[in-house]
């Protein structure tokens, strides 16, 4: 493998990997009845629509028919990413739902 089609091969792999942290960021949403494109319009505003949030959102299920996503791990996949405002809308949604369960 050339230097040009290991950096395609890293490439990809970030992209799918990306997509993974998206799915699991949108299904964490829906399991919780949060809509996903407004946690990331208030964590990116200055971003319009993000097709592979979308993309993301329509492979999501029923929370019903979902795993359990704990909170630790999407945060940690949001930081690995590096999508640290994003993270931090989420810390606000889960520091409220800690709030209501008082």
């Amino acid at each position: 493998m050339n230097s040009k089609e290991m950096q395609e091969k890293i490439i990809q792999n970030y992209q799918k990997d990306e997509h993974m942290m998206i799915l699991v960021f949108a299904q964490w949403c829906v399991n919780h009845d949060l809509d996903p494109a407004e946690l990331y319009q208030r964590a990116y505003p200055q971003q319009g629509d993000n097709p592979a949030l979308q993309q993301g959102i329509d492979l999501t299920v029923s929370k019903e028919e979902s795993e359990e996503i704990p909170d630790t791990t999407i945060l940690g996949v949001l930081s690995l990413f590096g999508n640290d405002d994003l993270a931090h809308v989420v810390t606000e949604e889960i520091s409220k739902r800690t709030k209501e369960k008082r």
